[in-house]
């Protein structure tokens, strides 16, 4: 049985530096996560993630569009990312190491995140639920994301590196259908109901 995110207590955030001196944080806000998780052995557990890359908000309209602009993503072009799990390493107790494919504007690369996984526990409702975080970093240019100004000093505007963070809390895909009522449903690609 799979599981899904719940995106009330889900979060998919970036973070790169500004100007050499301060941090950008901004957000996808529509995105889905596809696992099947063997509670015996992680190892064999499998998992994706997908984002509508149109989603992301960084607080501010202008830097947004810029953001989904042909200078970054191109989300007329390519509307979708995605990372698809290929292998997890156990580290210590509820911690792992693993390995996926991370594909952006169509380029596709390997990337380890560090990934922390609580639970699962069962909510009051009866459901079955799974906390995970997952972090990781990534070079912009390895996906085209090439865009920069000089600045006074022999700086960037943009640095290089991106911070990934996934907060997500995951609930069993049949227990989440049984438990909402129909009235209840928002509608979206991942929608669930908000607690």
């Amino acid at each position: 049985m799979g599981w899904e995110v719940d995106p009330a207590h889900s979060r998919l955030e970036f973070a790169v530096r500004h100007m050499m001196v301060s941090t950008v944080r901004g957000a996808f806000l529509t995105f889905s996560v596809d696992a099947d998780i063997d509670d015996k052995d992680m190892t064999k557990s499998r998992a994706g993630v997908k984002v509508n890359v149109a989603s992301l908000d960084t607080r501010e309209p202008k830097r947004d569009a810029h953001l989904r602009s042909v200078d970054f993503f191109d989300v007329e072009r390519f509307p979708t990312l995605s990372y698809m799990v290929k292998s997890i390493d156990p580290v210590s107790s509820g911690r792992y190491h693993i390995i996926g494919d991370l594909t952006i504007k169509g380029i596709t690369r390997e990337v380890l995140l560090y990934l922390e996984i609580r639970g699962p526990v069962t909510d009051p409702y009866g459901a079955q639920r799974l906390g995970l975080t997952a972090e990781g970093r990534v070079n912009r240019h390895d996906y085209d994301l090439d865009w920069n100004l000089a600045i006074p000093g022999s700086g960037l505007l943009v640095g290089d590196e991106v911070k990934i963070t996934l907060e997500a809390e995951l609930v069993r895909a049949r227990a989440l259908e049984e438990e909402i009522p129909q009235a209840g449903r928002v509608e979206g690609s991942n929608s669930k109901v908000l607690r």
